[in-house]
This record gives C-alpha cells, sequence and structure tokens, in this order.
C-alpha cells in the first residue's frame, strides 16, 4: 500500500500533467486530448484526497 504522501505526491503530478493535457488540446483543437486531461486532472484530485484520508487515518 502507497503512504499519504506518495498518494499525495502523485495525486498532484496528475493534476499538472492534467492541466497541460487539457490546455493543449484547447489550443490545438483537440477535444479528446481536452477531455483526456480533465480526466487525469480529476484522477489526481482524487488521489491527492486519499493521501489525505490516509494520513487523517494513520495509515
Amino acid at each position: 500500500m502507497k503512504s499519504s504522501t506518495q498518494d499525495k505526491a502523485e495525486g498532484a503530478f496528475h493534476q499538472i500533467k492534467g492541466k497541460v493535457k487539457e490546455f493543449a488540446g484547447k489550443i490545438s483543437d483537440k477535444p479528446k486530448l481536452e477531455i483526456e486531461g480533465k480526466a487525469e486532472k480529476t484522477a489526481g484530485k482524487v488521489q491527492e484526497k486519499i493521501g489525505e484520508v490516509k494520513k487523517v487515518l494513520g495509515k
């Protein structure tokens, strides 16, 4: 099982990566890339929250 710090760090990384993809999709007029970016950004937020919950629970 991943540590809470690792989950939070990976979540932040995926949020940044998702923002970049979303922006690249917007400026290059590629809706599929924009949607992938939004999905990855959301997944990163979820993973970061999981890390926060693990920290609270002491795991």
